[in-house]
């Protein structure tokens, strides 16, 4: 992304008037004081009901919002907030392929990437779905001719390992997905992950696998990423270390990028290159070609079922009203915990192992999409925006952060996710793990109060210890089991909710300049550690003080 900033073009997503001004946000104000001494337990006492009326079903999942500290008054005036910040028209914007994003003056279209071809999807007046699904018919042959062995390295020998070299959404979305779904994936067929630009990454990854038999997908959009190019030319390196013929390189090595120029001057024929498109953000790109290296491993019947998964949710977000609509009431809960209540954090436990790099890919999802502090026109945002977001999986995260979620001084409100069956067949292991998923959220709603702590016969000395003080707030995400379809719509849940918090806070939340500075600041330093020369860029005390350390260490 080019440090110029570009002509910013208005669009229907664009408001001059701050979340912070509206008469709605003001009353919505009043219920944090109305309810600063009401309890979950008192909520839960005064409705019968209460869970019901605070849970939906959509596709395979059943959202259970009921314990979070709120009642249908402040649902009610949440909804009254979206709707005079006009998010049904934000939504409109979205899905009709408007410029958006408009600090970079692009459309914002990655929901065209899973519509099906007869439904047709316009970015600029233009229908994409022709471009997008011979992209993935392309995806689908290659796909196919490597698992099938049809596709051989160079020496003749079947590829064996696939290693997808990329940074960021390059990376973070395909390496989640596939381990998400590894049970779906070809035994025979090995998909590692490559990103940091730490040469250990790559080393690691390479350390048991024959290059004869590994394939690398190049991960770029420029194709001059920093971090990706340094790990490709390596890679590069490696291979030819043992094949020795420079014509090796297009047996092994493959390019998501639209920079073609770029891809066959690294030696990648031009027909092994797999394009997308300006209108897809990194962090919402598995479903272009970047998700390759998923569809390689789990098979392409099974990537186009997560696509059918994607595209259910899409379908319920821009039609479903919003008192019903999964996404726009957990983007209102997200900001009556972030803006209102004041909370700084979300934490998100995925109670299956398979989904451990789900934390992972939500951080940037959400902090790099709503981690701003000024509006579309530039003005320091009044609110609170986006909050820190952190997880773990359960019960691992039970023995890490739990103590602080049940008895710190944090309120940190927490998404559970967790499946009904396993991906085994049902077992002790799964019913003790969902024991647990269910335990927790009772327990941090409900605590255990000093009276029943002494009624259990504590010493009254260790009775302020083992207090639990209950009321913090948990999402519960429950479906019947980890699949394709599943992962597909939970993860454009996400993208929708992160979109509507977005839309309240006023921001943009398809750029992400704050990624810029630090990046540009290390190309200046950079030349100085390869020169070995600290002063041929001077820099500030402290920074010029390390700088002369590291190269005298080094």
């Amino acid at each position: 992304m080019s440090s110029e900033r570009p002509k910013v073009e208005k669009t229907s997503n664009s408001s001059a008037v701050s979340l912070s001004d509206l008469s709605e946000w003001k009353e919505l104000l009043k219920h944090r004081e109305r309810l600063d001494h009401v309890s979950l337990r008192e909520l839960f006492a005064a409705d019968e009901g209460r869970a019901e009326q605070f849970s939906l079903q959509q596709g395979n999942w059943w959202l259970d919002y009921s314990k979070n500290r709120m009642d249908r008054q402040v649902l009610d005036a949440l909804l009254a907030v979206a709707d005079a910040v006009g998010l049904q028209g934000h939504i409109e914007a979205l899905f009709s392929g408007q410029r958006i994003n408009r600090t970079e003056n692009r459309a914002v279209a990655h929901m065209a990437l899973r519509s099906p071809a007869e439904k047709g999807f316009e970015v600029d007046g233009e229908d994409v779905s022709a471009a997008v699904h011979h992209v993935l018919s392309r995806m689908e042959s290659f796909s196919e001719r490597l698992r099938s062995g049809e596709w051989k390295g160079y020496t003749g020998r079947r590829i064996r390992h696939v290693v997808n070299i990329g940074i960021g959404g390059s990376d973070l979305g395909p390496r989640m997905a596939s381990a998400a779904l590894a049970s779906y994936a070809d035994p025979s067929l090995k998909v590692t992950f490559v990103a940091n630009v730490d040469g250990e990454d790559l080393r690691s990854a390479l350390r048991s696998l024959d290059p004869e038999e590994t394939l690398f997908i190049i991960c770029s959009k420029t194709f001059t990423t920093s971090e990706t190019m340094t790990n490709a030319e390596s890679a590069r390196n490696w291979l030819l270390a043992s094949l020795k013929d420079e014509a090796a390189v297009s047996s092994h090595f493959v390019a998501v990028s639209t920079n073609r120029t770029k891809v066959v001057e690294f030696g990648i024929d031009a027909s092994q290159m797999f394009e997308f498109w300006e209108w897809v953000g990194g962090r919402y790109s598995l479903c272009s070609a970047v998700g390759l290296s998923l569809m390689v491993g789990i098979g392409p019947a099974r990537f186009f079922e997560m696509l059918a998964g994607f595209h259910s949710m899409d379908e319920h977000f821009r039609l479903a009203p919003f008192s019903q609509n999964m996404p726009v009431l957990l983007g209102l809960i997200g900001v009556w915990h972030a803006s209102v209540l004041g909370y700084e954090t979300h934490c998100v436990v995925p109670y299956a192992e398979a989904l451990r790099d789900f934390p992972s890919y939500l951080q940037q999802l959400d902090m790099e999409s709503n981690g701003k502090r000024v509006d579309e026109q530039g003005q320091t945002l009044k609110v609170q925006s986006g909050p820190i977001v952190f997880g773990q999986t359960g019960t691992n995260g039970q023995h890490a952060f739990f103590q602080l979620l049940h008895q710190g001084t944090h309120q940190v409100p927490c998404d559970f996710i967790g499946f009904s069956r396993s991906s085994r067949e049902a077992d002790l292991h799964h019913d003790i793990l969902m024991a647990n998923f269910l335990a927790q959220t009772k327990a941090l709603a409900f605590g255990r109060s000093a009276q029943e702590v002494e009624s259990a016969g504590v010493s009254s000395g260790l009775v302020p210890h083992r207090t639990f003080p209950g009321n913090r707030p948990t999402n519960t995400l429950l479906a019947p089991s980890l699949t394709p379809y599943s992962l597909g719509e939970l993860i454009a849940l996400y993208e929708h909710k992160v979109f509507v918090q977005g839309s309240l806070f006023g921001i943009d939340s398809f750029d992400q300049w704050g990624v810029e500075l630090g990046k540009s600041l290390a190309q200046d330093i950079l030349p100085a550690i390869v020169e070995k020369d600290s002063l041929r860029s001077p820099q500030d005390s402290s920074t010029q003080s390390l700088l002369d350390r590291y190269l005298r260490q080094r």
